[in-house]
């Protein structure tokens, strides 16, 4: 591991000053023209994804999952640091006496997959959020098996550490004190030096490549001390060796107007940009709604940047969400609304990236290629005649208009310019096929008939 870990840092300080020396900007950043956006070389990217599994680089079929993703025009994957599923390693090795582990010693099978996932994922032009901390990781029953828990390792004990052997409670009771180490709150440097070092391992692999963002937890309860602690490092970090990174946090309430998402939505100078996965528990108007409020909560404060959707909840007999219908309409909603990134939660949640999954992505990726869709914005009051979550629209007024039906309806669109017949085309989401549409106007109204469920119209102004 030592060899290795010269090699690594090696090819790193070329990539470093390769990266910093040119005038073009590299790697995935806030789009400077487009700040609500990513972009990646300098060119603004709307990020779509699914995938089966929230920890990817554990899944024994990565290379599948990426080509599906890739084949249907996704470009965006999460990567949770997960070792609790069947199948799955953990970071540390074993002291070959005792059988526990030994936090000094690193389990070679994680990080290789680890350094293969990045490397596939950047080859394949796919962009990739990272969660450090697996919050599920830390609580019962995976808990028992974590090699932090005192009683599954050799470097410390419950008593010199005060961290449980056991925590049967639910994440959101905050009953582990592992997320209280940091300098601000316990200052728990028996554990926080092993927590430092768990991130730096990370680091020396993720560093290398310019194509991830990170997440600090999962659905996180906790202090906001813990999350500005490790953003701040992350960042420091990067900044030391020639980089820039980009780092939120994900807090669990599922109302984002809860005071704890305010910690990231009011301070772009800890958090540069926003996740705003937990607003996939609304349904219908109220999910978009509430998406576009808080997009102008962010310009109103001056604070506009990207807001990530990296959970898009929604599959039948998943347990969030009313089934494959409403997640399709989440997550072409989301799209439309304005989120910088939107993926497909793993099943039974989400719908992953089955065959259904792709076949909106594919079909997002075809409408949204033909529009100035960065230029454009949501604009539902060019529709008349409209009911609660019968249509959608984002426009670029007098250019171009995208309007989605969920499902069967009729609306009327103020095209603003008469004498003009627009081009319209009618994308059937789930079968990928396109049909042309007579322009019906009368008034500078263009009027929309969909004929099932999730049918999108292009409307182009020639």
């Amino acid at each position: 591991m030592k060899l290795m870990w010269l090699l690594l840092t090696g090819i790193f300080m070329l990539s470093s000053v390769s990266e910093t020396s040119g005038q073009e900007r590299k790697g995935l950043d806030i789009s400077p023209r487009y700040p609500q956006y990513w972009e990646y070389n300098g060119h603004p990217l709307l990020l779509l994804g699914g995938s089966d599994e929230d920890n990817l680089f554990q899944h024994p079929r990565l290379e599948d999952q990426l080509e599906a993703l890739v084949s249907s025009g996704g470009n965006y994957v999460r990567n949770t640091m997960s070792s609790r599923d069947s199948g799955n390693v953990w970071p540390f090795g074993t002291d070959p006496e005792s059988g526990k582990y030994d936090l000094n010693r690193w389990e070679d099978k994680y990080w290789e997959r680890f350094a293969s996932f990045l490397k596939l994922t950047h080859e394949k032009g796919v962009m990739v959020q990272i969660e450090i901390w697996a919050t599920f990781d830390f609580y019962r029953d995976n808990w028992d098996r974590n090699p932090f828990n005192p009683a599954r390792n050799i470097n410390y004990s419950a008593d010199r550490t005060k961290l449980p052997e056991q925590v049967p409670t639910h994440p959101t009771w905050c009953d582990n004190p592992f997320f209280w180490s940091v300098p601000s709150q316990h200052n728990n440097m028996p554990v926080l030096e092993y927590q430092q070092k768990y991130v730096d391992q990370l680091l020396s692999y993720s560093l290398m490549y310019d194509h991830v963002l990170y997440c600090i937890d999962n659905e996180t309860s906790v202090t906001s001390d813990w999350g500005r602690f490790w953003c701040g490092y992350i960042r420091k970090m990067a900044a030391e060796s020639g980089k820039k990174v980009h780092v939120t946090e994900m807090w669990d309430p599922w109302d984002l107007n809860h005071i704890s998402h305010r910690e990231s939505f009011d301070h772009p100078e800890v958090y540069s940009y926003v996740e705003i996965s937990q607003n996939n528990h609304q349904r219908g108007e109220d999910h978009w709604t509430n998406g576009l409020y808080q997009i102008k909560r962010l310009k109103d404060a001056g604070h506009l940047r990207p807001v990530n959707n990296v959970k898009t909840y929604g599959a039948t007999g998943g347990r969030h969400g009313g089934g494959t219908h409403d997640g399709i309409e989440k997550f072409i909603r989301s799209c439309l609304f304005g989120s910088a990134s939107v993926r497909f939660h793993r099943p039974p949640s989400g719908l992953g990236i089955s065959d259904t999954a792709q076949s909106v992505i594919r079909s997002l990726r075809l409408a949204t290629d033909r529009i100035d869709f960065f230029e454009a914005a949501p604009a539902n009051e060019l529709l008349t005649g409209r009911e609660s979550n019968e249509a959608y629209c984002r426009a670029a007024p007098g250019k171009c208009y995208i309007v989605y039906f969920p499902d069967r309806g009729e609306v009327e669109l103020d095209l603003e310019v008469s004498g003009i017949e627009p081009l319209v085309e009618r994308l059937d989401v789930l079968s990928t096929e396109w049909y042309a549409e007579k322009a019906v106007v009368a008034n500078g109204r263009l009027k929309l008939t969909s004929p099932g469920r999730h049918h999108l119209f292009l409307i182009e102004i020639p």
